[in-house]
């Protein structure tokens, strides 16, 4: 199962998959209540999990996955930075992660390697858990974030307003706000400057 909220996207993939391994079948799922919806009709060996979708809480889908369909594997698949989720996705349950920018070959060798049990890990990640060793409290300080403040977290970087990720989000102006505060504080920042100037040294957002 293809679960993207761009229908090229789905097309592509699907074509993708179809040409490699003959005879397939594969369904396909605007967001995380579609997904839902077929996983309780259908077995998958596999689904691809794009992390931005709207309407859906994708760690939350993914924890579901995990919990309630664990015999399905899911290849993380996304223009998210991999530097940013790809952790937390396999901690909640996700077997590997690849970019939707990696070569067809990569994206081949990355669904076979999961779908013989193993584990993807891309050597962008295994540089990264390499050096999580050695980098300092300041990097560490992300990770205290929950799941709805790393999100939000990112929407503040990318520039959107409390009203837009009020929003977006369907929270209320003064929930977001005050999931500002405790990300700023558990950051140990004082404002946007200062949170992008951490980000930017972490290399957060890609």
């Amino acid at each position: 199962m293809i679960i993207d909220d761009h229908e090229v996207v789905r097309s592509g993939i699907k074509t993708l998959l179809s040409d490699i391994y003959k005879g397939i079948i594969v369904d396909e799922a605007r967001d995380g209540f579609t997904a839902l919806e077929h996983l309780k009709q259908h077995n998958y060996d596999l689904a691809m999990l794009d992390i931005k979708m709207p309407n859906t809480d994708t760690l939350a889908l993914m924890e579901t996955i995990r919990n309630d369909f664990p015999e399905m594997k899911v290849l993380i698949f996304s223009m998210s930075p991999e530097n940013l989720y790809a952790q937390r996705y396999l901690k909640a349950g996700a077997r590997g992660f690849v970019s939707k920018d990696s070569s067809m070959d990569e994206i081949q060798r990355a669904i076979e390697i999961i779908l013989s049990g193993k584990k993807y890990i891309s050597e962008t990640l295994v540089e990264l858990l390499a050096s999580n060793v050695s980098k300092s409290q300041m990097e560490n300080r992300f990770n205290l974030l929950s799941p709805r403040e790393f999100e939000i977290t990112t929407l503040l970087l990318a520039g959107n307003t409390i009203s837009q990720i009020s929003k977006d989000l369907n929270l209320g102006v003064s929930t977001v706000g005050t999931h500002k505060a405790r990300i700023f504080e558990k950051l140990n920042v004082t404002n946007l400057l200062e949170l992008k100037e951490m980000a930017d040294t972490y290399h957060f957002g890609g």
